[in-house]
């Protein structure tokens, strides 16, 4: 439905939050306000003195004066008919009958909303009866809709439905068609051909108007002048959905979600238009129903529970969160119960999870073929034949289940949830389990001009991981890439049934003792609420004040006995700790806004304050020297207390305060010029002395060049509109509490006066200068929407650049007591283009065939990263970052491969590389002149396809996705094609191809394309629908994910970290081995009761 953007249609506040009580406290809710009153529309009086106003203008006061919603079709209503109109405190059924008597337009009151529309055909007798037919009409989501229209075709015999969306109409005959109507809804037809027939509603594309969730409030999509991305549920992937980011995967433009990997309790990362930090931060600030949080706050939200996700991409968007939106905002918006409904659903799924591709290595026979080719004894051939990758995986399985219901009245409403997710991961003894409740309750006061919206969720995560980092000196990596590394022919026990261990090899290691001895274990307890408030002050003015709360406590226990074979616990006979984290993070914010409308000018306007505080308290413990594993870590008094060592015992807090000040300004004229401007200015106690406050600014606007008239008499384009914004914004994440300030620590123990003291030296230097990084963004953009709405899309073209770089920079002794200090310093720059599209191919009443689809192009480029500091240069470049061979380099992406060219292998098959300046020798320097550039770790481009069908209750879709123009190291690729390595591990079948026994070079041998295509997700499913009193309609659908996987990258999966960030152990551009990427095929259910 078209209509003017100054009437907010059916626009309500869509803040939702999450809570969990136990089910006595629900009752008591309950009982205390499940009490029905009259409804808005009987209460309600209004009062109007307009004089020769447009229709357009006494609805957008009786909207103002009122928390009535017109829908209306553009068509149907002549909004430039003047009238004049006095009354006082009268029902809007007296002030809509004055309006609107003797003209053709009836209206219609459904709880808040009025729906204007051409008279609707009446009911006409017919004196002979030949068919009854009797059902229940219902909305895209099974719940009833009163006021539909159901008509004969071809004839005046129709009715509408009642309160609970039923009908019962008598007809022609069998053959007669019934064609059911509600505005805002597609029109459906069906043959009255039996004598109960339920029918579904689905909402009309090109008649209603979808709501984005912006930064403190919401927007009709069409007014939006920011880059924003919106998923609804609706469109969501399905399966066995574990993490909120599963569910938008694919889905919107410039925002890449990598899973890495399929560990139980592990969620994928997410990055949007790029990497614009390097130590600063990446990850998005997520907002869920208004609680700010990192992205562990995802982890508490039950994906089945959410019905909106909306992304904000660009710095017009973003920078009304100031210091903390430069790497882009998630917003979550969870389901609500809907006013007057009473509903009771399962959401549940239950997938068989199995490993796709594994790596092949040598078997014992092989092995031990190859092992005599290169001169190993026969004393490391311990005669088995032991599959150690099958003896430490298994077929995984995966369970979700959601309860949820939700009921109340015209004055309150509530909606609760219990979910459980349990993970069996295909690596033995790795599991997860999750166990969320939630209940949101909605009140309204003071004659409804109060609105109370009040949440609080729960939630305790318990998981079981495998070992992360294991193995020798040589080569660490995981536990189950460790089992690629084990000899074929070693044992699993001994003859004595003890874990075989081979002390002829140095560091050897039992995998499967590991995995059965050690103990990993995390618990996360969460718990989150919040109060939101809107009071209406009258004359286009709304006060709101909103408050949460949210509290974690994480502990980790590990525990490696002697048993497990590792070197370090055999050494020590065990050690184990306790890792103890708690956040505690504050909210609060109160806020005035006006609306007004004057004439052909519409002003939306914010002001807010905010406050934020965050406090982080943990404790760590470590013993060793065990006298029993019984306890694992349970019992760390039953270690060796004398082998205590320095870092054993620590523990910290500390905390840090935002305090922000935001003024908003939207602007429309003509309903089709649009301006956006905001400011926002925040003070943080991370920063130096010198930069505690920042100011962050932004302006867009947008021109609906559809509605120009020019544009009336064409019949190509429905929507049209360009946006162009820039703004600024900041990032705060990789800045501390005491990152400023000079700090000392303890460096280890010094002997002094016969006894073991600690000692402690300078740790960090002082910094008054750090401040924030500034991110500062130009974005241009296309919405269209043409061919009846059957072809839309969007393209954008931005160009951001981060200054005020953080980085850790080397510094002088002295001046400086310490060597490192992190410092504001670099820039990064990046650029890209993306585009968003769909077409209708099939639009029918019964039939739906959608090819949607979006693609992305970005450039990363490092402008710089040298700069000074008090007068002392700081000359940087050529860093190594990430993988092997990976470096930042002036003028090149993150990332960037500088590396050796492998010409092949010598006659004692050693490795050999090119002499690229032909001086005889090959220097292995970050500058060397041997290196050349072979391209970064950052994908250059991703892409997503998601067609989808749908014929009456059938459904079906699939996403394809992929990536590309990236390399990465393979480094266990490296590892296993050593024949060197054959005495001590396993290698490779293909290593015997390759011939290398050796290599003193980290070369391109090793460098591969890392571009692929992936079936991320296929589903079907059937809904059924019935007219018990009982069961409104069940769902059954069938998914398969990661169904296949074109690519020429040998590993086991070339989704892997692409994060940009430099620290070692996330290996950043390359492959140390991963948890295995699963395949799984997983059964969804669905019951709506009544």
């Amino acid at each position: 439905m078209k209509k003017k953007s100054k009437n907010n249609g059916f626009l309500y506040s869509l803040f939702q939050n999450d809570l969990k009580l136990k089910l006595t406290t629900l009752l008591i809710l309950v009982a205390m306000f499940n009490i029905r009153g009259n409804t808005y529309a009987q209460k309600t009086k209004v009062t109007l003195e307009l004089n020769n106003s447009t229709i357009e203008k006494v609805i957008e006061t009786i909207e103002q004066k009122t928390d009535f919603r017109f829908i209306y079709k553009l068509n149907d209503i002549d909004l430039d008919r003047t009238v004049s109109i006095s009354v006082k405190d009268q029902s809007i059924y007296v002030v809509l009958d004055k309006i609107f008597k003797g003209t053709p337009t009836e209206f219609k009151i459904r709880d808040t909303q009025i729906i204007l529309k051409k008279p609707e055909l009446r009911t006409q007798i017919i004196e002979f009866q030949k068919q009854t037919v009797s059902g229940v009409i219902t909305d895209e989501n099974g719940l009833p809709l009163p006021g539909a229209s159901v008509l004969e075709e071809g004839t005046k015999n129709g009715m509408v439905t009642d309160f609970d969306g039923k009908y019962k109409i008598t007809v022609e005959s069998a053959q007669s068609v019934i064609i059911v109507s509600f505005v805002g809804y597609k029109e459906k037809k069906v043959t009255a051909n039996q004598n109960v027939i339920n029918i579904q509603l689905f909402p009309d594309a090109t008649d209603l108007q979808e709501i984005v969730v912006v930064g403190y409030g919401t927007a009709i999509k069409k007014d939006v002048t920011g880059a924003v991305s919106s998923i609804a549920a609706k469109d969501m992937n399905q399966g066995a959905i574990v993490n909120p980011l599963q569910l938008i995967a694919g889905k919107a433009a410039g925002v890449n979600i990598t899973q890495i990997g399929s560990e139980p309790g592990s969620g994928p990362s997410v990055r949007i238009r790029g990497i614009s930090s390097l130590i600063g931060g990446n990850d998005p600030l997520v907002v869920v129903d208004g609680i700010q949080g990192n992205m562990d706050l995802l982890n508490q939200v039950p994906p089945s529970e959410i019905e909106s996700i909306d992304v904000l991409k660009d710095a017009s968007a973003t920078a009304v969160y100031g210091s903390r939106g430069a790497p882009g905002v998630i917003i979550v918006t969870t389901k609500k119960n809907k006013a007057g409904k009473t509903t009771i659903e399962y959401i549940g799924s239950t997938s068989v999870d199995f490993i796709p591709k594994k790596l092949d290595m040598l078997d014992a026979n092989q092995w031990w073929e190859t092992a005599q080719k290169y001169g190993v004894p026969a004393s490391s051939n311990h005669g088995s034949n032991t599959n150690w990758y099958g003896l430490l995986t298994e077929t995984g399985i995966t369970q979700t289940h959601t309860l949820s219901f939700g009921g109340g009245t015209d004055k309150f409403n509530y909606r609760a949830s219990i979910t459980a997710i349990m993970q069996d991961g295909v690596v033995i003894n790795s599991s997860n389990q999750k166990y969320i409740g939630r209940i949101q309750a909605t009140q309204l006061a003071l004659d409804d001009k109060l609105k109370l919206t009040f949440n609080l969720n729960s939630g305790i995560n318990n998981t079981t991981s495998s070992i992360g980092s294991i193995g020798t000196v040589a080569y660490t990596s995981n536990l189950i890439t460790n089992a690629l590394l084990a000899r074929p022919t070693d044992p699993v026990y001994n003859t004595d049934g003890t874990y075989f261990t081979d002390g002829t090899v140095f560091h050897y290691l039992n995998p499967y003792a590991a995995a059965q001895t050690v103990t990993n274990e995390r618990q996360d307890d969460n718990l989150f609420g919040s109060l939101k408030a809107d009071l209406e002050l009258g004359k286009g003015f709304t006060a709101n004040w909103f408050g949460s709360w949210r509290k974690t406590n994480r502990t980790i226990g590990y525990y490696m006995p002697a048993e497990s074979t590792e070197a370090y616990a055999v050494e020590q006979h065990g050690f184990a700790n306790i890792d103890n984290a708690r956040q505690n993070e504050k909210l609060t914010n109160v806020s005035l806004s006006y609306k007004k409308t004057l004439g052909i000018h519409t002003f939306n306007a914010l002001a807010l304050y905010e406050w934020q505080s965050q406090t982080y308290q943990g404790n760590y413990t470590q013993a060793r020297g065990f006298i029993s594993d019984e306890a694992t870590y349970n019992a760390l008094q039953f270690g060796d207390l004398s082998k205590v060592r320095a870092g054993d015992i620590r523990s910290y807090k500390n905390d840090r305060s935002l305090v922000s000040y935001l003024g908003r300004l939207n602007y429309s004229l003509l309903d089709r010029y649009l301006l956006t401007a905001s400011i926002r200015r925040d003070g943080s106690s991370v920063f130096g002395a010198n930069n505690k406050w920042g100011n962050f600014p932004s302006a867009s606007v947008a021109w609906q060049i559809n509605k120009e008239s020019f544009m009336q008499n064409q019949n190509l384009f429905s929507e049209l509109k360009l946006r162009v914004g820039y703004g600024e914004t900041g990032n705060q994440q990789g800045l501390y509490p005491q990152t400023s300030l000079p700090l000392v620590d303890s460096a280890g123990n010094i002997y002094f006066g016969g006894s073991i003291i600690t000692n402690f030296g300078i740790a960090q230097n002082a910094n008054a200068d750090l401040k924030w990084e500034t991110k500062r963004q130009t974005n241009i953009g296309l919405d269209f929407a043409l061919l009846d709405n059957r072809l839309r899309g969007s393209v954008d073209v931005y160009d951001s650049t981060t200054d005020n770089l953080l980085f850790d920079y080397t510094v002088p002794q002295p001046p400086y007591p310490y060597n490192k200090i992190k410092a504001n310093v670099g820039s990064i720059s990046n650029k890209g283009l993306e585009a968003a599209l769909a077409y209708d191919v099939i639009r029918t009443n019964n039939s739906t065939l959608t090819l949607a689809g979006n693609v992305s192009f970005m450039k990363n480029e490092v402008l710089n990263l040298s700069g000074s500091i008090n007068g002392i240069p700081l000359n940087t470049d050529f860093v190594n970052w990430g993988a092997p061979n990976s470096l930042l380099v002036k003028g090149k992406p993150i990332g960037s491969f500088y590396i050796l060219e492998s010409t092949g292998t010598n006659s004692n098959g050693v490795e050999t590389v090119k002499d690229q300046n032909g001086d005889g020798k090959i220097d292995q320097g970050a500058t060397s002149p041997d290196r050349y550039y072979a391209g970064s770790a950052l994908p250059t481009y991703t892409f997503a396809f998601n067609p989808s069908y749908r014929y009456k209750n059938f459904d079906a879709s699939m996403l394809w996705r992929g990536s590309g123009g990236n390399k990465i190291y393979n480094n266990l690729n490296q590892r296993l094609s050593m024949l060197e390595n054959t005495g001590s591990s396993n290698v490779l079948e293909s290593a015997r191809d390759k011939g290398i026994f050796s290599s003193p070079y980290g070369s391109d041998a090793w460098l591969e394309d890392g571009s692929f295509v992936r079936l991320e997700n296929v589903t079907a499913g059937y809904t059924f629908r019935f007219t018990d009193k009982y069961v409104d309609s069940v769902r059954l659908s069938l998914t398969g994910s990661n169904l296949l996987l074109i690519t020429d990258y040998t590993g086991v999966d070339p989704e892997l970290n692409v994060s940009g960030s430099g620290d070692p152990n996330d290996n950043f551009g390359g492959d140390k081995g991963i948890y295995p990427r699963t395949r799984s095929i997983a059964f969804g259910l669905t019951v709506k009761f009544k």
